[in-house]
């Protein structure tokens, strides 16, 4: 057996592509528009990631979007999507300067989250050991929920 992909449904594409790859850094290796379904699928890669000649070198987030308005509740309920960097304070520096929350700050220097715009929860881990405890991240409290 081997994991292929995750699929989290979507309702603005734009904006889920926004924070997917311009914001976390994941890159689009696939996408299928689905006329007759009135769906689109795109796959994106982490870029750390392996990508060679099958697109399944490495497992997937699989983005769904139906083209027909649909609302989607409970993304809590999913569990969240977790993901290893290799600075876990420049990123969460960098996604707040796009203007993300960071829901749970790094304050053991180890793990964050934040959430997509669809309320995917999106965990964040320090690869390696955890890094030393600093300001702002330290004292920062917690925001919403994760």
């Amino acid at each position: 057996m081997r994991y292929l992909h995750t699929m989290v449904r979507v309702k603005h594409l734009n904006e889920a592509m926004d924070f997917y790859c311009t914001q976390l850094g994941m890159a689009e290796v696939r996408r299928i528009e689905n006329e007759a379904g009135r769906f689109t699928l795109v796959y994106l890669a982490a870029p750390g990631d392996k990508q060679g000649a099958n697109e399944h070198d490495s497992p997937l987030l699989e983005l769904t979007y139906n083209w027909d308005e649909e609302d989607y509740t409970g993304g809590r309920n999913f569990g969240h999507l977790a993901f290893e960097v290799d600075d876990i304070y420049a990123v969460c520096r960098r996604l707040m300067d796009q203007g993300v929350t960071i829901n749970r700050p790094p304050r053991d220097g180890w793990m964050a989250f934040v959430r997509s715009p669809d309320q995917i929860s999106i965990e964040l881990l320090q690869k390696g050991v955890a890094l030393p405890a600093q300001e702002p991240w330290a004292s920062m409290p917690n925001t919403g929920v994760w």
